[in-house]
């Protein structure tokens, strides 16, 4: 076996057709971190002349000209060939200590242990504690939950060799009823463009000040569009809603509750079954007078609902980010857009729609457990990944430890 550093166009060859492959770990990533000071290497191991393990190297500088090293993702190799994890670590130790490196940060793509859809760990099932045993083994200490980069918890559902119908069927009632409501309703999925991306800015600005996380720039989502959407691997949607042709739906649906209550007998039997209707009425009159009132406050017939963004590199769709406006939550149009990417994905050969993130120990009811509910309602299966692991290079670990502990940084 031989370390070596290699070319970006070697690593991406290496990373298509990787099992652990995905968007973090590509090559358009380094150049959204460049943006921010990082430096890009790849590096890899050769057998043969093949490769056979490879990883993307991002450097920044801290305290005292020193760098810290992460490896998004990585590596890119069979983690239960435990020679060349143990080869790959401790030559990438030698290549990092050379260029003032003081430490290395992975969060390996590998599930930990396999869960079902409750969260509850399959007896029998993926287990892969050796590949975390051998980390240990080299050095590498687990990084606490809240101080972690990335996901280290996701919520899955498998599209391979299922159709719509199938999917449909498979989820919760509720979220059925709900995606065939948002239809009845007439509620759109538009993908937009770049120029508009700032529509989407909007609404995660107004849904991180609702819940309380940070937002990201604008700059943030025109740079994943500009590496990702030229080759359909990022996409991002929002949600809209004609409230003209809504109101026009609700008058229909409410003239034909009217019809039915009139072609009741007054039979006693039937007064339950006029008291449901007249309060079905009553709701739909509300809607109207609501869905009135904001045409006009808003002066306009068509308002915005929601976004989404999602990044769709093979084998899987990832849900990546989304927000809400707060008013309009309940048109639950984050229903319809998770449908329609379960469709494309479907149609385009995807394995596995991720809806990604959700709170750890789920079947321990974290907080957050509504988020998992949400896409719980699809079906599905809970994914626990390994973790994020940092391995001291040299002393001055220790010391930026207790640095960043001082100033309050991760």
């Amino acid at each position: 076996m031989k370390f070596q550093e290699i070319t970006e166009k070697e690593y991406k060859d290496f990373w298509e057709n990787h099992p652990l492959k995905t968007f973090l770990s590509a090559p358009e990533i380094s150049k959204l971190r460049e943006k921010s000071a990082w430096v890009t290497y790849y590096v890899g191991v050769k057998e043969d002349k093949k490769l056979i393990a490879a990883t993307m190297l991002l450097a920044h500088k801290r305290h005292f000209g020193k760098w810290e090293f992460y490896s998004p993702r990585g590596y890119l190799l069979d983690f239960h060939n435990k020679e060349l994890v143990t080869f790959f670590t401790n030559e990438l130790k030698k290549y990092i200590k050379e260029r003032k490196g003081y430490i290395l940060r992975i969060d390996p793509y590998v599930i930990y242990k396999e869960r079902d859809i409750d969260g509850n760990i399959v007896e029998g099932g993926v287990d892969n504690s050796s590949v975390v045993d051998q980390l240990y083994s080299l050095g590498f200490q687990k990084v606490p939950t809240p101080n972690m980069e990335q996901v280290g918890w996701m919520f899955s559902l498998d599209l391979e060799g299922k159709g719509e119908e199938q999917i449909l069927k498979e989820m919760k009632p509720n979220t059925r009823n709900t995606i065939r409501k948002a239809e009845k309703f007439g509620i759109t999925v538009k993908e937009i463009s770049y120029d508009e991306l700032e529509r989407f800015q909007n609404i995660m600005e107004e849904t991180s000040q609702r819940k309380g996380f940070a937002n990201r720039k604008l700059s943030y989502y025109q740079e994943m569009y500009k590496l990702f959407h030229e080759k359909n691997e990022v996409k991002f949607f929002i949600t809209e809603l004609n409230l003209k042709n809504y109101v026009e739906g609700l008058k229909e649906e409410r003239k034909e509750k009217e019809e039915k209550i009139n072609s009741l007998s007054d039979a006693k039997y039937n007064d339950g079954a006029k008291k449901n209707l007249t309060n079905e009425i009553d709701s739909i009159d509300k809607r109207i007078k609501d869905s009135e009132n904001i045409m006009q406050e808003k002066g306009t017939e068509i308002i915005t609902l929601s976004g989404s963004m999602f990044m769709l590199i093979q084998p899987e769709v990832i849900y990546l980010s989304s927000g809400n406006y707060e008013e309009f939550m309940k048109f639950n149009s984050q229903y319809l857009i998770q449908w329609e990417l379960i469709k494309y994905g479907i149609e385009n050969g995807f394995k596995k729609h991720n809806f990604y993130g959700i709170p750890e120990n789920i079947n321990t009811h974290p907080k957050d457990y509504g988020i998992y509910e949400f896409k719980r309602g699809f079906n599905g299966y809970v994914e626990e990944l390994i973790g994020e692991y940092e391995l001291p290079i040299t002393w001055h670990y220790h010391l930026m430890k207790i640095i960043h502990k001082l100033k309050g940084e991760k």
